[in-house]
């Protein structure tokens, strides 16, 4: 199968792509490599996939690449992702996530592409749970500018089904977290918390740290992704584990692991943040076969053994 990932250097979007050279597919990564990095990508390139450097905002070279790869399915991963970026500038989050999402629908509609599998997000679309575990026709209550954008995008997705026949379908992924993931960066406190094990530090908690996540292994991320490319599923399916996790849970998940102490720091909590959040799985139980296969601790010691 011939197939094009955009985001492709990123941390989801490079361990999809590594699963998609394995298996002998041809692959095109898209990336500006503004958050991603080229080291994911080593070992596919080396194994024959293409890294081409380019901003999904260029309607033009979005259009470009895709007649050159000509792919039979798109994943797009390429987004702005931090949510206090989108609160500071939202409208570069509506360029990247909407805008740049329109460019790729556009080129993957001319150019006949069989499949378009779009990234999206459960928890940052649905808001404040209001039912646990969160279906997809969850009330739709962002509370920042990414999770609008987001779910926007999953809109012009539909669209362009309806008006074009395209084949689309939005995954909408609870906290993913495994190998690759920053920890030195804004999102993805089980990375963050990795690192500061790893250093000898100590994890910060925003407020008492009875928030809840639903968190997802990126393997059984990409999974899900291969499954809905052939599958016939529309509009959004939720891809998470179905549990609430608080984080407190994860620093006592990790504690074992610590070389001494791994005692939590509190700062105070941020405005904004969602409390509670899981996702019902229930339709990619049904319509994509696929249901998370990796447990917290074993999820927690691949991505630290990882980071070693």
């Amino acid at each position: 199968m011939k197939a094009l990932v955009t985001g492709g250097a990123g941390f989801i979007g490079s361990n999809l792509v590594d699963a998609l050279v394995q298996r002998g597919d041809e692959v095109t990564v898209v990336d500006d490599v503004s958050t991603g990095k080229r080291a994911n990508l080593d070992r596919a390139i080396q194994s024959g996939a293409q890294l081409l450097e380019l901003d999904i905002r260029d309607p033009e070279a979005v259009q470009a690449v895709v007649e050159r790869a000509r792919p039979e399915v798109i994943f797009h991963l390429a987004a702005q992702i931090d949510v206090r970026k989108s609160v500071a500038d939202p409208a570069n989050d509506s360029r990247i996530n909407v805008e740049g999402t329109v460019n790729v629908l556009r080129a993957a509609q001319a150019q006949g592409v069989r499949r378009f599998v779009n990234t999206s997000t459960g928890g940052a679309i649905y808001g404040e749970g209001q039912i646990i575990p969160a279906p997809e026709d969850h009330p739709v209550a962002p509370e920042a500018p990414y999770g609008l954008s987001k779910f926007c995008a999953e809109q012009y997705c539909e669209l362009f089904t309806r008006l074009h026949g395209l084949s689309t379908v939005s995954l909408r992924y609870g906290n993913v977290y495994g190998p690759r993931q920053d920890p030195l960066g804004e999102a993805g406190v089980v990375a963050i918390f990795c690192g500061k094990l790893l250093d000898g530090g100590r994890p910060t908690i925003f407020g008492d740290g009875e928030q809840t996540r639903d968190y997802v292994y990126v393997g059984d991320v990409v999974d899900a992704n291969l499954r809905a490319a052939e599958s016939q599923a529309t509009g959004p399916v939720n891809i998470g584990r179905g549990a609430e996790i608080s984080v407190l849970e994860i620093v006592e998940a990790l504690r074992p692991h610590a070389n001494g102490s791994f005692e939590p720091e509190h700062a105070p909590e941020r405005p904004g943040e969602v409390r509670r959040i899981a996702l019902d799985c229930s339709r990619a139980r049904q319509e994509l076969g696929w249901e998370a296969a990796t447990g917290l601790e074993d999820g927690l010691e691949r991505t630290l053994a990882s980071l070693r």
